[in-house]
């Protein structure tokens, strides 16, 4: 700020010192009558007028010039400034974009690892509801085996006592004729102990029995929900989320046919969860899960006529022995199905990627690696578009095929463009296979089917 109001007060003190210095030569000059180049007294004073005014203009702008660099900047570099503004706004409108996009893809994780954490907390809490039966049943065990033990020690005391009657009885036989009605007496009473404490042993042997019973298939579901666990901490998923448990392409021309259609399909679709998870249940009992509003869905759209690829999918990992579906509970498998018209996506000979490759100085591991990213970029756009298939056929499929071929652009040793072009009309539901052409200098110098028709190129240089 300082620096301002000094710098308004030199170009003032300034202007007035030249406007006084140019005053008083004009006034000289004309007092002189002076004349330059041939022009009259007063035309030359006024052209020392001008020159006066123009000095004192030169004199500012050169003062500000050399003062401020701010000024500077504005007049000589404020289209570049307002360029370089415009490229930086354009930058933080992408950056934000990616931001959002990264976002999103955030949150889906957090949804899955959710989703994953809430099935890891179901199954502990069923391991941890075995583990508390097993303790009861342990601590029943132990009460039981505690009986047992009184008990025994009881007939042992009894058997002790029988025997110490009957050295008792040995000892008065001398006297069994005055006392034998009283004996007669204390031997049906003992009698009759001795077979109520073999009855009440027999109950409680009875009851021994049945808890050993169940001890044994509660040992047997704790030992299955213990593989249960084991088997998803090991990684045994016999069903992957996403997994495509049935895939079929399909159009009706009668439409009555469509539900008839769906009922099997779930069926099979059943039948085959049934034989991943519990191979020895029962294969006609319900496991699978989807809506019907979905099924619905399927019905409608399958109902209009058109060929359509149809895929279902398991909507979660499921282990080998699934708790949910060996409780023989409500259907817990869940699904759900995807259809898509099987419509032409790219036309036999369309080129789906090209790369360019400079043979000379690209060594053989180079060109594999180059003609395997070229088979990603594929397969990328193929999902792009639409695929529901990812695996990629180039050529006959026949790992020679390749190699020669990459052996004949090799020789080459010239900078080739290698083309993926499609083999054959690609539908939705695949395959996708593609054709390898190397062109070089406008013309085809090796390719995987030599008797491909036509060769379609990308509008890219080869340099």
């Amino acid at each position: 700020m300082t620096t301002g109001y000094v710098l308004i007060l030199a170009v003032l003190i300034l202007g007035g010192m030249i406007a006084t210095l140019g005053d008083r030569i004009g006034m000289k000059v004309g007092k002189a009558r002076l004349s330059l180049f041939n022009l009259r007294p007063r035309q030359t004073a006024t052209v020392v007028s001008v020159l006066t005014g123009s000095l004192i203009s030169a004199s500012t702008l050169g003062l500000l010039f050399a003062v401020s660099r701010q000024l500077r900047t504005g007049v000589f570099q404020l289209e570049q400034i307002q360029t370089d503004l415009a490229q930086a706004q354009a930058d933080l409108d992408a950056a934000t974009d990616q931001r959002a996009q990264v976002q999103a893809e955030l949150d889906d994780a957090r949804r899955q690892e959710s989703r994953a954490q809430k099935r890891l907390q179901d199954i502990n809490a069923a391991l941890q509801l075995a583990l508390e039966r097993q303790q009861e049943t342990e601590g029943q065990l132990l009460d039981t085996q505690a009986q047992l033990e009184q008990r025994q020690e009881l007939l042992e005391q009894s058997k002790a006592q029988l025997l110490t009657t009957r050295d008792q009885l040995q000892t008065v036989s001398q006297a069994a004729t005055r006392l034998e009605g009283e004996i007669d007496r204390l031997q049906t009473d003992r009698d009759a102990q001795i077979a109520q404490r073999d009855r009440e042993i027999a109950q409680r042997q009875q009851r021994l029995s049945q808890l050993q019973a169940q001890q044994q298939v509660l040992e047997a579901d704790v030992a299955r929900l213990e593989r249960q666990y084991l088997g998803l901490l090991r990684g045994n998923v016999a069903i992957g989320r996403n997994q495509v448990l049935a895939f079929l392409v399909i159009r009706f021309t009668d439409p009555q046919e469509v539900p008839r259609f769906a009922n099997q399909l779930l069926e099979q679709v059943n039948r085959a969860v049934i034989r991943e998870i519990a191979p020895d249940m029962d294969p006609n009992r319900q496991v699978v899960f989807i809506s019907p509003g979905e099924v619905e869905g399927l019905i409608r759209r399958l109902q209009d006529g058109r060929e359509y690829v149809v895929r279902v999918l398991s909507a979660a990992n499921y282990i080998v022995g699934e708790p949910c579906v060996v409780a023989a509970v409500n259907p817990c498998i869940d699904i759900f199905i995807e259809t898509a018209p099987n419509d032409l996506v790219y036309e036999a000979g369309q080129v789906l990627a090209a790369i360019n490759v400079p043979i000379p100085t690209t060594s053989g591991q180079a060109l594999v690696d180059e003609i395997n990213r070229l088979a990603e970029s594929i397969q990328f756009r193929a999902r792009q578009d639409g695929l529901v298939t990812e695996i990629l056929q180039i050529g006959d499929g026949r790992g020679d095929s390749l190699r020669q071929f990459l052996d004949t652009v090799q020789a080459t040793n010239q900078s080739v463009r290698i083309q993926a072009i499609a083999a054959n009309p690609i539908y939705v539901a695949g395959p996708l296979r593609v054709e390898l052409v190397a062109i070089a200098n406008g013309r085809i110098v090796a390719q995987t089917n030599p008797s491909l028709p036509g060769v379609q190129r990308l509008p890219i240089p080869l340099n």
